[in-house]
């Protein structure tokens, strides 16, 4: 039941604007509001709304009676909540018909009356409930911080910079290269496929480090102002590199060489350079780390050839057996990426394309399905809400944090630095022609000067003196999407293009930092996490991309390729580098959404896991309560002195057992318990590094928790 309502609200992105930021609150909203309806009618786990405290904000509930078919109840229950919030959601959608007609047809094929409006969740059908969760999210919500009121307009934020007029050379007109600036279309047509005329688009989202989050905290946010007003940021990691306009300095340097990298990979983009590369896991993924330093980015991506350092895998470990060769055109490959990362032009963007992918994971036959990996297998219903629930947290916190740095450091994108740097001249030698301390650093056989006798200089002899980039060719160069390739050639940088369609060029925001690797890394962590492996089912994912049909603004790719991934960690990564290729984000803003992606995913499954049992817990059969000692933990751990036990034991003695990993018990203590919440601390000063287990003994049984203690 929740897979089918999950389709409809991914049918439903796909046929709305195409805003990353407020679908990451529709999934988590709908997630929300099933996963509630499933947990109203569990013994274990506790909802995440109903009876709790959610941002200052309690719903009344005091139960449900439990019914003859619990599974049923569920069912109807969830199914009119994701049905009101939908309804709700993409009332003004574009294509607000045919969601509505998948939406309705979907509750009547269930056999739900639409018109049943009722609250009444105590005296009436399960559906009430649903009725009421939805309309608490609906009702609430509009004090979020989103705007959803002002249709999610922005409220304080302007742009500094006057739009790039596309079809002019250079960019005359910025006024500061190191913040963004908008894009002068004829026609722009977003992502999800939308015709808007005559526009500049605004910068979408600017303020949504506002919006109230999922399991981010006060301890992650810091609030900064700028033109006098606040903006608020979860895991700051810094400002990316700025460019000095007068003199080239150290950071300058960074920001020259990271806008340069793009154009340099933009050089990758044609199948008929002769370059084949293995992309399978053999040869592609396996990252362990990350660089922390700006200035360490260079010993990470291959500036030449492209790509990371990754070195793949020796065997499916699934299997036992190598990763097959997948031998195919870089050019191939590049475009690939670009395009399906990019999740266009029918797209439901990046927080929806992960549960896309999700959903996949979940339909493949050797995954089963037991939370972590231990434990009994849940059934379908079961893991599919867990799963949502866990993974609209972490997609609707990623959103939080990408954008909310993303408005406060209101950062260029490459389209407009390329060019800028390309107007000013070079940055390499001062004894070369057109010398500039803020233009782009030359590099033999990517980024030159144009010379008397060059080709481009023929053309026209102005063009003498200026830069010229080996790169893709661009929109001018292709006539007919199903036959024509633009291919790779030198043209002039204060023309160059990303990899996108030329009625969308770049996303309308800032990009610093980037959301697809914010987006991906968290749910990458969410997906290790629930199934407790890193790999796909069966030790590899995959997409194919059919021979002259995948690629959308122009012919490819010249094979049939599959892209493909042991971890869903190089899903992630693969998605990072696809961004760098279609001219969208340079490596400054990827490691970082990468690093805070990390974060964000783990702290959001911790966060959802603490849901899935209660400290109390209730025998359906018999009414009595005892206590769950599932939600005892360790702090610190590692330890040094003291560890400390945290968490609700029932009322009488407990008898707490430190042993070594062989099993001897090292000391023995007790204490009384009160039966409310406790914070013991035992005394450690006398252990010798390593690993050590407490065993606590009480009247409702016994918990064992692994520490160690390291000086």
């Amino acid at each position: 039941m929740a897979r089918q309502w999950n389709d409809v609200l991914l049918e439903g992105i796909r046929n709305d604007f195409a805003r990353p930021t407020v679908h990451a609150r529709n999934l988590f909203h709908v997630s929300v509001a099933m996963y509630d309806a499933w947990a109203a009618y569990d013994s274990i786990a506790k909802p995440y709304m109903l009876g709790q405290s959610v941002h200052g904000l309690s719903i009344p509930f005091n139960g449900v009676e439990t019914p003859a078919n619990i599974e049923a109840a569920r069912e109807e229950a969830m199914s009119y909540a994701a049905y009101r919030i939908l309804k709700h959601r993409f009332k003004d959608s574009p294509g607000d018909s045919s969601t509505f007609a998948l939406a309705d047809s979907l509750m009547y094929n269930l056999g739900y009356d639409v018109n049943m409006i009722s609250w009444d969740y105590v005296t009436g059908p399960p559906g009430a409930l649903g009725n009421y969760i939805a309309a608490f999210i609906i009702n609430n919500s509009f004090e979020d911080g989103s705007n959803e009121v002002g249709e999610y307009e922005n409220l304080y934020y302007e742009p500094v910079n006057p739009p790039l007029v596309l079809e002019d050379s250079g960019n005359a007109l910025i006024e500061d290269p190191n913040r963004w600036q908008p894009l002068l279309f004829d026609v722009f047509i977003d992502q999800s496929g939308n015709i808007i005329f005559g526009s500049v688009p605004d910068f979408l989202g600017p303020e949504w480090g506002d919006v109230k989050p999922f399991a981010l905290s006060n301890d992650d946010k810091e609030s900064f102002n700028r033109d006098g007003h606040n903006y608020q940021v979860y895991h700051n990691m810094g400002a990316p590199p700025y460019l000095d306009t007068i003199n080239l300095t150290t950071e300058s340097k960074l920001y020259q060489w990271n806008f340069a990298l793009v154009s340099k990979w933009s050089s990758h983009l044609d199948p008929t350079d002769g370059v084949m590369i293995d992309i399978s896991p053999a040869s592609i993924g396996n990252i362990t780390s990350y660089p922390d330093n700006l200035d360490d980015y260079d010993n990470f991506y291959d500036e030449v050839f492209g790509g990371d350092g990754s070195p793949g895998y020796m065997e499916n470990p699934k299997t036992g057996q190598p990763y097959p060769e997948q031998m195919v055109p870089r050019g191939d490959y590049t475009r690939v990426l670009a395009e399906f990362w990019a999740d266009g032009p029918a797209s439901e963007t990046p927080p929806g394309h992960w549960f896309v992918i999700l959903n996949e994971v979940n339909d493949h036959p050797a995954l089963v399905k037991k939370f972590k990996g231990t434990g009994e297998v849940l059934n379908d219903l079961e893991w599919d809400v867990k799963a949502y629930f866990c993974l609209a947290g972490a997609m609707h916190d990623a959103a939080i944090t990408a954008w909310g740095i993303k408005g406060y450091y209101d950062y260029i994108r490459p389209i407009s630095a390329i060019r800028y740097m390309a107007d000013k001249g070079q940055s390499t030698n001062q004894s070369l022609m057109s010398y500039h301390p803020a233009g782009i650093p030359l590099h033999d056989g990517l980024i030159e000067l144009v010379l008397p006798g060059d080709s481009l200089a023929l053309l026209d002899t102005h063009n003498i003196g200026k830069i010229k980039v080996f790169a893709w060719k661009g929109h001018d160069f292709i006539n007919n999407t199903a036959v024509d390739e633009a291919g790779v050639d030198w043209i002039l940088a204060e023309d160059w293009w990303p990899y996108q369609r030329p009625s969308f060029v770049t996303p309308p925001f800032a990009g610093y930092v980037s959301g697809h690797s914010t987006f991906s890394r968290a749910a990458a962590e969410i997906m290790t996490l629930f199934t407790g492996d890193e790999y796909f089912p069966g030790g590899v994912g995959h997409f194919p991309a059919i021979q002259d049909e995948f690629l959308v603004f122009e012919d490819g790719p010249s094979q049939t390729l599959v892209l493909q991934w042991a971890k869903y960690y190089d899903a992630s990564d693969q998605c990072s580098l696809s961004r760098i290729w279609g001219g969208i984000h340079p490596p400054a803003d990827d490691i970082r959404g990468r690093l805070m992606g990390i974060e964000v995913g783990i702290d959001a499954f911790k966060f959802a896991e603490e849901y899935f049992r209660r400290d109390t817990l209730v025998d359906t059969i018999s009414g009595i309560e005892y206590i769950n000692l599932e939600s005892l933990n360790l702090f610190p751990n590692p330890a040094k002195d003291f560890i400390y036990v945290q968490g609700r034991l029932p009322l009488g003695r407990a008898t707490i057992a430190i042993l070594d990993p062989l099993g001897s018990v090292i000391k023995v203590e007790s204490m009384i318990s009160n039966g409310d919440g406790n914070i013991f601390g035992i005394n450690c000063a006398s252990l010798k590094n390593g690993m050590y287990v407490i065993r606590i003994e009480t009247v409702a049984g016994s918990k064992s928790l692994r520490f160690i203690i390291s000086r």
